[in-house]
């Protein structure tokens, strides 16, 4: 199975029994060729509150003709999936190469199909057990990486249900956690030290926008070098206890428009155990100017002054005698006014707060059947509110 469907399926605490299994695998010569994916969808009902105006607000508002109650059917968080993996062996390196693409479930198009499909990979890697392996290409970001692949939404909705049509839900990604995104890079990692391994890279300087306060006038976030990235786990099992400890990190140089550059950063630490059926995650990350929600979003004000961002999430779940893994999890995220903006006057987000009740069910070896509730609340820091609760069923098919 491709590596990071992998790392989807075991890092998340939901992964049932297909965990172990691979996609399907032909052999090709001096190749191993692995096709593999998901299949998702949801209907999800939700309900807005209020109609304030927060930028970088979550919850979902009253539409424009006042209606509280909104409905679609669309992918979860993790989208549906399809995969190419191919490996070999040459000259004592292990060479693999990945390209996938992830299609839309629907759209609000008139026709049904005006989005365009996804393609969030593409790169090779090779090394060795001895020495590490070398990637190159687009895949998912080195920084929090695993606050999203722990996240429990991954295999269901969490927030922006609402947004029908979308290409994704939003899971935790922004109520506990900024986005990993997919990104261009040349990344290093170590070997497997008994549990302990590394990861160091350079990433695509991906330009950003800040809010530009209450104007509404976008401030583009220009990059002069490459992002710097890395992280650092720790895996062990012991008899019945297994789990992962970990940090990263992430920085970047930015030059907003017609304002003084700045360095951007952001660090995170978490850890995840599982013992019997019971499963436990906590995170928490904080930020310097790296924004919220997406990597440098809302990260500066109109006059490049850098925001201070911190969150995190816990999430506890437990497996049933008939293999239904419950869960419940809270997340927050947190966005500071930046040096001269007031709160008397901005709309700028204070923070996301979201709480998330789960139920997974493995109908079958590859199928499971996914309920959810997500209660989300926006503040921002004038005061105004905003809350939604969404329902949401479904299923996600891997293979």
């Amino acid at each position: 199975m491709n590596k990071n469907i992998k790392l989807a399926v075991a890092g998340a605490v939901l992964a049932l029994s297909a965990t172990a299994n691979a996609g399907i695998i032909i052999p090709a010569g001096d190749w191993t060729l692995d096709i593999n994916g998901n299949v998702n969808a949801y209907a999800n009902w939700t309900k807005g509150k209020d109609s304030n105006t927060i930028t970088g607000g979550l919850a979902t508002k009253k539409d424009a003709a006042g209606e509280s109650n909104t409905q679609g059917i669309n992918t979860g968080l993790l989208p549906s999936w399809l995969g190419f993996t191919g490996t070999t062996r040459q000259n004592d390196v292990d060479v693999s190469f990945t390209i996938s693409m992830q299609p839309n479930a629907s759209d609000n198009s008139g026709a049904g199909d005006a989005l365009a499909p996804l393609f969030r990979q593409s790169f090779l890697t090779f090394g060795d057990k001895s020495w590490g392996s070398i990637k190159l290409g687009k895949d998912i970001g080195i920084f929090a990486s695993d606050a999203i692949l722990n996240d429990m939404t991954l295999l269901g909705v969490g927030t922006g249900a609402a947004n029908s049509g979308a290409s994704t839900t939003l899971g935790g990604i922004g109520s506990g956690y900024i986005y990993a995104a997919w990104k261009g890079q040349v990344a290093y990692t170590t070997p497997n030290f008994n549990g302990f391994q590394g990861t160091i890279g350079i990433t695509n300087p991906n330009q950003g926008v800040a809010d530009a306060g209450v104007t509404g006038s976008a401030n583009t976030l220009y990059q002069d070098r490459f992002g710097l990235e890395g992280k650092a786990s720790y895996s062990f099992a012991a008899n019945d206890v297994t789990g992962k400890v970990w940090v990263s990190g992430a920085s970047y140089k930015v030059k907003p428009t017609s304002a003084v550059e700045y360095t951007a950063w952001a660090g995170d630490i978490g850890a995840t155990v599982s013992a019997g059926g019971f499963g436990l995650t906590g995170y928490y990350y904080s930020g310097d100017g790296y924004g919220t929600t997406t990597p440098l979003y809302l990260g500066a004000s109109a006059s490049g002054a850098k925001r201070d961002s911190d969150g995190g999430y816990v999430q506890a779940t437990y497996t049933l005698p008939t293999k239904t893994k419950v869960g419940v999890a809270y997340g927050v995220s947190k966005l500071d006014l930046a040096t001269g903006e007031t709160a008397a006057s901005s709309d700028i987000l204070d923070e996301n707060e979201r709480w998330t009740v789960g139920a997974y069910h493995p109908l079958t070896k590859h199928l499971n059947l996914v309920a959810e509730f997500n209660n989300v609340e926006s503040k921002s820091h004038r005061g105004n509110k905003n809350e939604s609760h969404t329902g949401s069923l479904g299923a996600i098919l891997f293979f």
